[in-house]
């Protein structure tokens, strides 16, 4: 694999952005509690059948692999030799149901001017999925998910390396839009526009470290046709 150059990108807007790179969950749509807690519930089934513990001990277990590792299933990999299809196949059982058409941001991605990606941690069926229902799969130029990163996920600042380098990507002009500001760090440290969607979620609460975070948003929508003079 070839080194991303790393330049710095222009300050102030974006109007030197010529690559989007959105996160998908919790950022291009939000997951409802019902949706965080079928999630819980199938890491929690899986983890205590594979390991044979008790569900306590599965929890405590899936959160400490998504800290340490960044992602749960990465800690079972790495930790227990798991096979990512099992899991996957497992989570696949994910009721869709919540995630609904939205065409305004369909319309606000049309509009966008410059090519656009999805980068994920998630795996290919539920990306596919989430995007078909939303109603946004004809707006995106490619989508990097945990398969593609080779199942070493965000922010493990090669994966963002690899995803440039695929697709032909200037990091000093793009812009990483994601939930979780610690996936915002490599993107900064490459020299892109970062964008921090602001969400209630336990992994984004009490964060306070901003220096790498260019821009703050709880409307997607909103903030890309404002920044971009289309609002």
């Amino acid at each position: 694999m070839t080194d991303t150059k790393i330049e710095i990108a222009p300050s102030g807007g974006v109007s030197h952005v010529d690559a989007w790179i959105f996160d998908l969950d919790n950022t291009l749509y939000r997951t409802t509690p019902e949706m965080l807690a079928q999630i819980d519930d199938l890491m929690g089934s899986f983890i205590a059948d594979f390991l044979k513990v008790d569900r306590v001990e599965a929890r405590r277990i899936q959160k400490g692999y998504f800290r340490t590792h960044g992602l749960t299933l990465r800690g079972l990999m790495v930790e227990h030799g798991l096979d990512p299809q099992d899991y996957i196949d497992h989570l696949s059982q994910l009721d869709l149901t919540d995630v609904t058409a939205d065409p305004h941001l369909a319309e606000t991605l049309h509009n966008l001017e410059g090519r656009k990606f999805i980068y994920t941690n998630a795996f290919t069926e539920h990306t596919r999925d989430v995007m078909e229902r939303i109603g946004i799969t004809d707006h995106f130029d490619g989508v990097f998910d945990i398969s593609d990163a080779d199942f070493i996920p965000k922010p493990a600042i090669d994966s963002y390396r690899r995803l440039c380098d695929l697709h032909d990507i200037n990091p000093a002009r793009a812009a990483m839009v994601e939930d979780i500001p610690r996936n915002l760090e490599p993107a900064a440290e490459l020299g892109m526009t970062t964008v921090w969607v602001r969400t209630e979620t336990d992994w984004a609460k009490g964060f306070t470290e901003t220096g790498h975070i260019d821009h703050v948003t709880e409307d997607l929508s909103a903030w890309l046709r404002q920044a971009t003079n289309r609002g």
